[in-house]
């Protein structure tokens, strides 16, 4: 017979199996619905960068909402809030299948207003209600005696981190959308059935053993305070972190995956019951944030991949340490539930700084740079040299260390910034200042104020200067990234998007500047259309370009042509328009109309057959806008254009081949297509002509005969990929084209 302590621990065994099972599930569904309700708003919202800032606004406003619900349960007693919370979620569940409402937007909606109502009229009592299970779940936990529930919030990010990689690896590739919002309704039933049974076996009364909110000492400001700056942090550099390898290493999309995923698996090793792992990368940190400072401005070679993954290494080890902290000063779990209301209050705030402040009042990713700062003085680390432990152990000389440290970080940054004793720096000086600053910011560690007046000079030193100081008028910040203007090769000028070419004009004079040069070559296949389009169309033709960049395309105009460029940024089109960087339009087309805004919506609301000629050239950096290669796009296109227009889509991609999804949408919307690939020789290398791949398309094989037999160039018929279907607006995924190479 088992004894009682043999049944006892078996009860608590299956208390925690029970309540693991249904905050994983709780988590894993939150994580799984934001890609999926971004996936159904593309097509009908455009991917204007109101819309996005508006929804990730709507996703903090909710998760702050539904976390400060659970803490205001927290004053019932355990069977009320099981049946409040209970009747709750049959009320959203209500509004199932998921999904947006009908409604589509006016054309003079304000998208600060119209997305944040759609948003919380479609979603918003499913992602509230869902949103508090982890702090109310564990606080449950605790008041059926289930021991220290704080362990259980790594079963929660557990189940996020899996909905996260679940949508891109598994529900995007093998499901439509309509079958995702049925299979997610059929989650959330199960999820209604776990909460059901973890919350009707409570009892009626709090157990003597857990202490309930109002018997409690309410915190102070302060503990509340360090809850908040220390979620806050590593929030934040969830989005720096991603922005910094998106801009400065590779536009490689789903790269945000990683640094997200690290984030959220670092909750689950901060809030281990066992802490040996925990304790390790606390060790270990100190010195991931200092190879991540020393190498932030490295890049353009394969040194930039390893410093970018150690990098999201870093972001994973700074979490740990920070959310260690955070765990190690929790409250008693009577106070469960405004602890972690003050770490979502903390985790909004860093997105929000990251997300809308940041490119408001910031040229380039220096958010990135404070942030790293700011873990450096977070982190409570320990020397790796016992040596050094017993010398910051607080006594006069440990301050006459740190006070003599700072002061010779002082000098050195002035070595290397404005030069030694007045000369101009100089690189030996500047390496010496680097690796002594180095040294001496390992031999901080464990001295709090020293080690962050360390990382901030490694900062300076490693680029930081040199950021500041020359990048200050050709950097260009916008929510869709950063852009720069730079010298180029052979006496050019350059546009680039993160880590992408978007444009080049050769300098020198007038006629050097009107040269269609990168992508755009003249024996590019958009070349090649564009000179036929005047044989082709006449000379009134009308053109529409989705994608303005720096503006190339302008100097194929002919006088008499009509040309519209649609635009998403609008700082492109100043960029465009400044001619003091760039005068394409200046000079060859300056009465192009221009229209800002997410090009798909702009088309559908433009007159049937108003284009000749419909160029699509609209990745950001190498991102692959889904929703403008759908079927559902193809028709839009296709009523755009004339019953013999021209549809040229620009394909070159360094991680993805697109062929596929145009081959599939021209069979399925009975289109003509052939590829023209372009590799320049050296002397049109020398004008700056770069390697491009460009499809045409059209819905007469006259038109599209007449283009290739009067190129006088080679031309390939566009083959589709066996068994590929069409990208639609219900289903569409990007793993199938992943290339190592491109096209």
């Amino acid at each position: 017979m088992a004894t009682m302590t043999e049944v006892g621990a078996r009860d608590v065994g299956a208390v925690r199996a029970r309540f693991v099972a249904t905050i994983f599930t709780g988590s894993f569904l939150l994580f799984l619905v934001q890609p999926m309700i971004a996936r159904m708003a593309l097509p009908r919202l455009g991917g204007a960068p109101s819309v996005w800032n508006s929804a990730m606004l709507v996703y903090q406003l909710l998760l702050l909402g539904g976390y400060a619900y659970a803490h205001w349960l927290g004053r019932f007693g355990p069977r009320r809030q099981a049946a409040i919370h209970f009747v709750l979620l049959v009320l959203a569940g209500l509004t199932l299948p998921i999904g947006l409402m009908s409604t589509i937007p006016p054309p003079d909606a304000n998208p600060f207003l119209w997305v944040p109502w759609l948003l919380f009229v479609s979603i918003g009592p499913l992602f509230f209600v869902v949103s508090a299970q982890a702090p109310l779940l564990q606080r449950w936990f605790a008041i059926e005696g289930g021991g220290d529930p704080y362990p259980l919030y790594a079963a929660s990010n557990l189940g996020s981190f899996g909905g996260l990689i679940a949508y891109p690896l598994l529900a995007e590739p093998l499901l439509a959308v309509s079958q995702q919002r049925w299979l997610w309704s059929i989650a959330y039933g199960l999820l209604l059935l776990l909460v059901g049974w973890c919350g009707f076996g409570l009892p009626k009364a709090q157990a003597s053993r857990s202490i309930g909110p109002d018997e409690l000492p309410a915190p102070g400001w302060r503990p509340i305070a360090k809850w908040i700056v220390l979620a806050a942090v590593p929030s934040g550099l969830i989005l720096s972190t991603t922005l910094h390898i998106t801009t400065d290493i590779a536009a490689m999309p789903l790269l945000w995956v990683l640094p997200l995923g690290a984030y959220l698996l670092s909750f689950t090793v901060a809030f281990a019951a066992r802490r040996r792992l925990a304790n390790s990368i606390m060790r270990l940190a100190p010195v991931l944030l200092l190879l991540s400072s020393f190498g932030i401005f490295i890049h353009s070679s394969w040194l930039a991949l390893v410093f970018g993954a150690i990098a999201i290494l870093n972001l994973f080890a700074v979490s740990v340490a920070l959310h260690s902290n955070l765990f190690q000063s929790r409250p008693p779990a009577g106070q469960l539930t405004l602890f972690y209301l003050a770490m979502s209050v903390g985790g909004a705030l860093g997105g929000l700084f990251c997300a809308l402040i940041a490119p408001l009042i910031f040229n380039w990713t220096y958010e990135h740079l404070l942030l790293l700062v700011a873990a450096a003085w977070l982190m409570r680390s320990r020397s790796p040299f016992d040596r050094f432990v017993t010398l910051w152990n607080g006594d006069r000389l440990a301050r006459q260390v740190t006070v003599g440290g700072i002061v010779l970080l002082a000098a050195l940054l002035a070595a290397a910034g404005t030069g030694l004793l007045g000369m101009e720096p100089q690189e030996g000086i500047n390496l010496t200042a680097l690796f002594a600053t180095l040294g001496i910011a390992i031999v901080a560690i464990g001295n709090r104020l020293l080690f962050t007046a360390s990382v901030a000079a490694l900062l300076m030193l490693a680029g930081g200067w040199e950021r500041l100081a020359a990048h200050n008028g050709d950097l260009t910040r916008s929510f869709f990234g950063i852009y720069s203007v730079r010298p180029g090769d052979h006496f050019s000028r350059v546009l680039v998007h993160g880590t992408t070419t978007h444009g080049v004009q050769n300098l020198g004079s007038p006629q050097r500047q009107r040269m269609e040069t990168s992508y755009y070559a003249p024996r590019s296949g958009v070349g090649l259309a564009m000179q036929a389009t005047p044989r082709l169309f006449g000379d009134r033709a009308h053109v529409a370009i989705v994608g303005l960049g720096a503006g190339t395309l302008a100097c194929y105009a002919q006088p008499g042509q009509d040309w519209t460029f649609f635009e998403i940024d609008p700082v492109v089109v100043r960029t465009a328009l400044d001619a003091r960087r760039f005068t394409f339009l200046h000079l060859c087309k300056p009465d192009a109309h221009i229209l800002v805004g997410d090009a798909r919506l702009l088309i559908e609301r433009a007159p049937p057959a108003s284009a000749d000629v419909l160029v699509v050239d609209a990745f950001s950096s190498d991102s692959v806008p889904m929703h403008l290669l759908t079927r559902e796009a193809f028709a839009d296109y296709k009523r755009l254009l004339t019953p013999n227009g021209l549809l040229l889509i620009h394909i070159s991609n360094r991680f993805f081949d697109l062929r596929p999804v145009v081959a599939a949408a021209a069979i399925s919307g009975s289109w003509d297509a052939s590829l023209r690939s372009y590799f320049p020789d050296a002397a049109a290398e020398a004008r700056n002509e770069y390697p491009s791949h460009w499809i045409a398309l059209s819905q007469s094989g006259a038109s599209l005969d007449t283009l290739i037999r009067g190129s006088g160039q080679r031309w390939r018929p566009l083959t589709p990929r066996p068994g590929f279907a069409p990208w639609t607006d219900d289903h569409a995924s990007v793993l199938p084209l992943i290339s190592l190479h491109g096209i």
